[in-house]
């Protein structure tokens, strides 16, 4: 745990440096933009006839913004992480309630009007150890690791067309884009492994490519004042494999700002990768916490 909290320090501050040395002349062609979110719940129950458990829960979010943009060239930089967790009065281990990390990167130049030329990236992983929760011959709660840090880790990258209106509506295209699933070959190496069931990897390997087409939306509106909503959409279909088979992920981030640093935050993401699990994932995130701007 201590080197969770030691890297979560570290991003925040990294990003708040990184922010205030940056040159206040305006003509600067670099721009950024970061805000980073504390959301704290705790239940306390005492003699309560209808029942209840006490527990303890905390959520950190990241979400930081670095972008270039000076005569046809534009450089979109976007880092976006959180963590979470639970603790109940009954239960045996804390449990993640959150855990992301993911860079997005998209180099554009321009081609016509709103379109450009475009080379994206996009970097996505947890960081801590994720695991499956049961109970053992005699009640007690037991757990088995499942994932890690980079396992899984997913690196996409590839050419293709942008769309920028402006900084609140990117639409980027990339119909040749290469994607790399990496796993630690820990969990592909029994002898009872079946290929594919650990995040589409083979038996004793560690990497799985796929080469198919790559499309993403960001779309940010102020639905009121005080209120805003992010949407990103990724897909992806791979053309090695089942091509009507596609990858779905999409993330909302809400914000309902009190005054200048409290806030309601909502965050919803929903995945479909069969590779991963065969159905849909879904994650929610609500409560009131402390934001800070920079």
């Amino acid at each position: 745990m201590k080197k969770i909290y030691t890297l979560l320090t570290l991003f925040g501050f990294l990003a708040t440096a990184f922010a205030q040395d940056q040159p206040k002349d305006t003509l600067s062609p670099w721009k950024s933009k970061g805000e980073l979110s504390l959301l704290f719940n705790q239940s306390n129950f005492s003699n309560w006839t209808v029942g209840g458990e006490n527990n303890l829960s905390g959520n950190f979010g990241l979400n930081y913004g670095l972008d270039y943009a000076k005569n046809d060239w534009t450089w979109d930089n976007k880092l976006m992480a959180s963590y979470g967790l639970v603790k109940t009065k009954n239960a045996s281990f804390e449990k993640k309630t959150d855990d992301r990390f993911e860079i997005n990167s998209v180099l554009g130049k321009k081609a016509k009007g709103n379109w450009s030329y475009s080379a994206f990236l996009n970097f996505r992983t947890q960081m801590a150890k994720g695991y499956i929760y049961g109970k053992d011959e005699n009640g007690a709660e037991i757990r088995t690791e499942n994932t890690d840090i980079l396992s899984p880790g997913y690196l996409t990258f590839g050419p293709g067309m942008l769309y920028k209106k402006d900084d609140n509506l990117k639409i980027n295209i990339a119909p040749a884009t290469s994607k790399l699933t990496f796993v630690d070959n820990f969990y592909t190496s029994s002898p009872d492994y079946v290929d594919g069931s650990y995040f589409g990897v083979d038996a004793n390997q560690s990497v799985r490519y796929e080469l198919g087409l790559y499309g993403s939306v960001y779309y940010k509106l102020d639905i009121m004042p005080n209120v805003s909503a992010e949407n990103i959409l990724n897909i992806y279909s791979n053309y090695l494999e089942e091509t009507t088979n596609v990858d779905i992920d999409y993330s909302l981030n809400i914000v309902m700002r009190i005054n200048r640093y409290l806030s309601t935050n909502l965050s919803f993401q929903a995945i479909y990768d069969d590779n991963a699990f065969r159905g849909l994932q879904t994650r929610q995130v609500f409560g009131v916490g402390v934001n800070y701007g920079f």
